[in-house]
């Protein structure tokens, strides 16, 4: 079992970038891990996801061509790099685990879930 959690929210300015962490005490080796936001009144979206074994990132639409998703071995430490922010990216991001995924898109395929960090951007 592996319990997910998320560090490095806050709040920045309009084009603005961040880095997310997401950590666990267990290895993320073997599973698929992904980024999921919720902003209020809205539901749950996925984000961005990579398959350990095989290396493979996936990303949602509000992620094409601004974020990237990278997983470190050595550090147990899953990122979300996010660049050229905009408002419309404020919301709280999940860090999210599972195995087997088979529809990565999907909340209901991760079994591990983080507490969430918030992001905030400035207009």
């Amino acid at each position: 079992q592996v319990q997910p959690v998320e560090s490095g929210g806050g709040l920045v300015q309009a084009g603005g970038s961040l880095r997310l962490s997401c950590t666990a005490s267990t290895t993320f080796s073997t599973y698929t891990t992904g980024w999921f936001r919720q902003a209020p009144g809205k539901e749950r979206e996925f984000v961005a996801a990579i398959h350990w074994d095989i290396g493979s990132p996936y990303y949602g639409d509000p992620a094409k061509g601004r974020f990237t998703i990278a997983g470190d071995n050595a550090k147990n430490t899953l990122y979300l790099h996010m660049n050229n922010l905009k408002p419309e990216d404020t919301a709280v991001y999940y860090c999210a685990a599972g195995r087997p995924v088979t529809y990565i898109y999907r909340r209901d395929e991760y079994d591990y879930w983080g507490s969430g960090t918030q992001v905030s951007v400035a207009s």
